[in-house]
């Protein structure tokens, strides 16, 4: 198995820690390029209300091409660009400052139960970050007809959404939902490092029998990337529909109540509600985070880590 922290031949921990926060960003730009499209059907089903505007996945993805234009897929992207590149530097880098505390505690190499830990710690980092990120891109991406609602002026981007937000709700309107990110981050994080380390050693072990993650090819770090995205997402997705809620709609004052409201409406068996948008979310996660990996893995061995 890999061995997680800082040996006498390797390099000082701030270059590590300087490489992990620029191969993070590098993986975070991967990923809101190819997975963005998938994020916009997946908001607007999440966030439409009931009865609901759209059929299904497909049928929000055909009414946004129509009306809209491809480019409609990509609204809010510039939040994430700017947002995600770094929110993923800062959620490698605090993965990587964990492993190495573990790792100064202990002389054998570190187990994935304890890598998977670590991820958890870097998923409630996470999430300070996240969340105001993610509410400016849930405002831009759910801006549909604004124009036609009384006293309200579209947004004309992410920097307009920013500056806005913050002169009518201060800070705390940038943070709206921190709690419920909070919640959904944590074991989201937990389960995405704690598989990929797992399936990447599992694919090197049935490769070379030795149960080493450093010797995984660019195509094992594709794959247990990907699996390790919908593991992610498996974990936290009735949290992510809340907070899309939250974030979209001020009538509710908590993420507490948002679940209440949506707990009613999946009375009668109406459970589905709480997967709205799974679809296109698991069809993005594998591409989207094997992209991550695939990036993140390339970038910290071109910089000799």
């Amino acid at each position: 198995m890999e061995t997680v922290g800082v040996t006498e031949d390797r390099q000082e921990v701030v270059p590590k820690a300087i490489g992990d926060f620029i191969a993070g960003t590098m993986g975070g730009w991967a990923q809101v390029v190819v997975g963005h499209p998938f994020d916009t059907i997946k908001v607007r089903m999440q966030t439409q209300p009931s009865p609901p505007i759209y059929k299904g996945s497909m049928d929000c993805l055909r009414a946004t091409i129509k009306g809209e234009g491809v480019s409609g897929l990509y609204k809010g992207v510039t939040s994430p660009l700017a947002g995600i590149g770094f929110c993923n530097a800062v959620v490698f880098a605090a993965n990587g400052f964990f492993l190495r505390i573990f790792q100064e505690n202990s002389s054998e190499p570190l187990t994935i139960g304890q890598k998977a830990i670590a991820g958890g710690l870097a998923g409630g980092v996470m999430a300070f970050m996240n969340c105001p990120v993610e509410l400016l891109k849930v405002k831009l991406q759910t801006q549909v007809g604004t124009s036609a609602v009384p006293g309200h002026k579209p947004y004309t981007g992410v920097f307009n959404c920013g500056v806005r937000t913050f002169k009518e709700r201060g800070i705390g309107g940038l943070y709206r939902g921190l709690g419920i990110t909070i919640l959904r981050d944590i074991p989201s994080f937990w389960a995405y490092f704690g598989l990929y380390e797992g399936v990447k050693t599992a694919f090197v072990y049935r490769r070379l029998g030795v149960a080493d993650a450093a010797k995984s090819n660019g195509l094992e770090q594709f794959m247990a990337g990907g699996f390790a995205g919908i593991a992610a997402w498996l974990t936290a997705y009735p949290q992510d529909v809340i907070k899309s809620r939250v974030q979209m709609n001020y009538k509710f004052k908590s993420a507490s109540e948002a679940a209440k409201a949506l707990l009613q409406e999946t009375r009668g068996g109406n459970w589905r509600i709480l997967f709205r948008g799974f679809g296109p979310t698991i069809l993005r996660a594998f591409p989207a985070n094997a992209a991550t990996f695939v990036a993140y893995e390339w970038t910290t061995k071109a910089l000799g880590h």
